[in-house]
Order: C-alpha cells, then sequence, then structure tokens
C-alpha cells in the first residue's frame, strides 16, 4: 500500500471507533427505555441500516441489507415490541442538547411527504409535499431539528393529521391514535415543539423555516419565546415600510437600486460555488408578542431579498432580531439572519414508509433520529460559523 493509502485507512479506522463509541453511547442512554434486551438489539440494527446506502428504506429492504431471513423482527419493533419511544426520543435529545451546549444554535423545523398507497395509513390523505411535488395521497410529518455550523439533528417529530382524520373515530380507533392527539395545523405543531426543546435546554435563540411557517400567529409565539426568527415568504406576502404603507414583497424590492446588491457565497454544491446577491430593507413588524402590544419592544423586522446571479430569481425571507441590528455591525445577531436562511432549507428525514398504526410512526421516527445524530456535516468553504460581513440595508422610514 502507498503512503496516502496507509493514511486513508487509518482515518477511516479513527472514524468507525469513534462513531461506534458514539453509537455506543447513545444506545446506552435508551437502554432502560425497553422492556427486553432482545427488542433493543433489534433497535440497534434497525438505526444501523437507516444509516446504510439503501435506495427505499423499508423493513423488507432493510432486513436484506442486514441479513435477516425476513422484515418480521423489525416489523414487530416498529408495531407490537414493549418500549417506550417517547422516553427514548427525549433521552436522545437530552444527550444531543449536552453536546451542543455553548454552541450557537439554530432551531429549523420542516415538513416531510411520504407517498402512501392507501389511506389506511395512519395520517394519510390527499395533501400537498413540496418534496414530492404536489398533492397527491401523503402522510406528512413536522420535524424539528437543531442545526449548529457542523452539525443537525432531528430532536423531535410530529405527525400532521388532517382536520377529517382528527374528527375520524372509526380510523382514529383502528391505527390506535391517543385520544389527546387532536387536530393541529403544521405552524401549531412547529411552535410547540419549539417551546418543548428550549424546556428541555437547547440554547437556540433564532428560529428557521420555510413559507409553511411564516404566518403571524406562529412568529408572534416565536417572538414570545425570546426567539429571533427568519422565515421564508412568498412573493405576495405583504409587508409595511417605515411609513406604514402595505407592500407587497416583490413590489417593495423596487426600492434596492442596482448598487445596493451585494454578492456573497454561501458555500460549495455540487456545481460549484453557490454565490448570491443579497439585500435587505427594514420593515415595520407585525407580530408583537401580546404582552408586548403596548410597548415599543427593541428590535429589528427586515425584509431579507436573495437574487439568483444568473436567473435573477429572487427568493423573499422575513426576519426579526431583538435588539438594534446597525448595517456594519458584526453581531451575531445580525449574522444569523443569513445563518438561519442558510439552514432553513436543510432537509430532515422522514419517517419512510411502512408506517400504518400511530405507534408505529412515533417509533421509526426514533431510530430515524438517533441515526441522524451521528451524522456530522463539514463546514462549508468560505462560510465561517457567523457571518460578519454586512448586507446591504435600504431604510423604508421615510418611504411615499
Amino acid at each position: 500500500m502507498t503512503t496516502y493509502q496507509d493514511t486513508v485507512a487509518v482515518e477511516a479506522t479513527i472514524v468507525e471507533r469513534a462513531w461506534g463509541q458514539t453509537f455506543g453511547r447513545a444506545m446506552a442512554v435508551v437502554s432502560g427505555c425497553f422492556a427486553r434486551c432482545e427488542a433493543r438489539r433489534t433497535a440497534a440494527e434497525l438505526i444501523a441500516g437507516l444509516l446504510l446506502e439503501v435506495g427505499t428504506r423499508n423493513c423488507w429492504t432493510l432486513a436484506q441489507a442486514l441479513g435477516h431471513p425476513g422484515p418480521h423482527r423489525l416489523q414487530d419493533l416498529l408495531s407490537r415490541a414493549r418500549f417506550d419511544h417517547e422516553k427514548a426520543r427525549k433521552e436522545i435529545t437530552g444527550l444531543v442538547i449536552g453536546e451542543l451546549a455553548g454552541q450557537d444554535v439554530v432551531l429549523v423545523v420542516d415538513e416531510t411527504g411520504d407517498a402512501k398507497s392507501s389511506t389506511d395509513c395512519v395520517g394519510a390523505g390527499r395533501q400537498y409535499s413540496g418534496a414530492l411535488g404536489g398533492v397527491g395521497l401523503r402522510q406528512v410529518a413536522v420535524h424539528l431539528a437543531v442545526v449548529t455550523a457542523t452539525t443537525k439533528v432531528i430532536i423531535d417529530r410530529a405527525l400532521y393529521l388532517p382536520a377529517d382524520w382528527a374528527a375520524d373515530e372509526e380510523r382514529r380507533g383502528v391505527t390506535g391514535v391517543p385520544e389527546e392527539i387532536v387536530f393541529a395545523t403544521e405552524p401549531q405543531q412547529a411552535l410547540t415543539m419549539v417551546a418543548d426543546a428550549l424546556a428541555a435546554g437547547a440554547e437556540a435563540r433564532w428560529f428557521a423555516g420555510d413559507e409553511v411557517y411564516c404566518g403571524r400567529e406562529l412568529r408572534r409565539g416565536i417572538r414570545a419565546l425570546g426567539l429571533g426568527y427568519t422565515v421564508g415568504i412568498a412573493a405576495t406576502h405583504q409587508v409595511s415600510d417605515g411609513s406604514g404603507r402595505r407592500w407587497e414583497a416583490r413590489k417593495l424590492i423596487n426600492k434596492v437600486r442596482p448598487g445596493q446588491w451585494t454578492r456573497r457565497q454561501t458555500g460549495h454544491g455540487t456545481k460549484g460555488t453557490r454565490e448570491y446577491d443579497w439585500a435587505w430593507l427594514d420593515v415595520r413588524p407585525d407580530d408583537a408578542p401580546d404582552e408586548n402590544r403596548n410597548e415599543k419592544e427593541a428590535g429589528t423586522s427586515v425584509l431579507v431579498a436573495r437574487r439568483h446571479r444568473y436567473t435573477g430569481e429572487v427568493s423573499y425571507f422575513r426576519g426579526w432580531a431583538p435588539g438594534d441590528v446597525s448595517p456594519g455591525t458584526t453581531d451575531t445577531r445580525a449574522a444569523s439572519f443569513r445563518r438561519c436562511i442558510r439552514v432553513d432549507g436543510a432537509s430532515v428525514a422522514g419517517a419512510g414508509p411502512d408506517v400504518r398504526g400511530f405507534s408505529c410512526w412515533p417509533r421509526r421516527c426514533v431510530g430515524t433520529a438517533e441515526g441522524e445524530r451521528d451524522v456530522v456535516t463539514r463546514p462549508e468553504a468560505g462560510c465561517p460559523p457567523y457571518w460578519s460581513d454586512k448586507i446591504p440595508r435600504v431604510l423604508t422610514g421615510n418611504s411615499t
């Protein structure tokens, strides 16, 4: 072997050993959640299978990859084995939060949609899924991830039950949906998970989501929890300039002159360096929490625009930060606006197939979350943990 091959082999061995130690520690944390050691061993195998390069992840393909004679052991774990999946999730969440203590954490929420062939699957119905490109028979779930400069880990999840599903007593009984689970919109589920994460000790100051999570009530709830946010918005989203005049986001962006856009590198992709033109504009906040409605709370509310340098396509984001953020500041709060936008598109894994009963779904997600815990992404070249470069800011206080 050459020196290079020797080095690669040594590095691979070190990584494998470190992963084994980390995985062993995670399984030790959840060992008390299982009634039998056989179920615990099968859970460890399931998690290992979820980390394999398998095209379609279900009990059949995972069993084949793991060398099982059939899918029965995995199916039994997901549907009948005795273990406290909610306690396991909380234990893993506590372990993750402890390892990320002291780091700048962003809470990122995203929904996933799994195509289903039957409405027998819990929560399945004709729903829109951006990941699957349209409306179809889907099972939709909302996931919460903690994201740092080097790591992204799913720590919570909620299955979305459409209103007709939540009101159907027969289907709820067949699939085992608990009585305390009632209809809630995806933004409501996201807010509940964020509040739970903070109560569990997550040291986050920022929240990010896509257009699904740009509603006023969610933004108001995020501010009430003491977090800043950046959420994607539609081009037709209404904002108010400094004088109180209402604008669509796409029309207000016309106030940005050509020289006020700045180009910034946001990392590297499969097609090379990703660079966009950026600008922001001051807008009036419309989401002050109830207890602060009659007070002038310090904070900065902005409309952020990101323009593709070749196609000219513009994406819009709305952000709010506690305190004042000036255009030339190096404060990490201003930097986090772009940080949130960067991780806003971070994909979090769904539950996959083989999920019919309600209890099966969170069990599959616990395995996915524990597997994700050991997936550490490399920081993209040219993207420091905090962006200190400024984005041109167009003040709209005197707009007419």
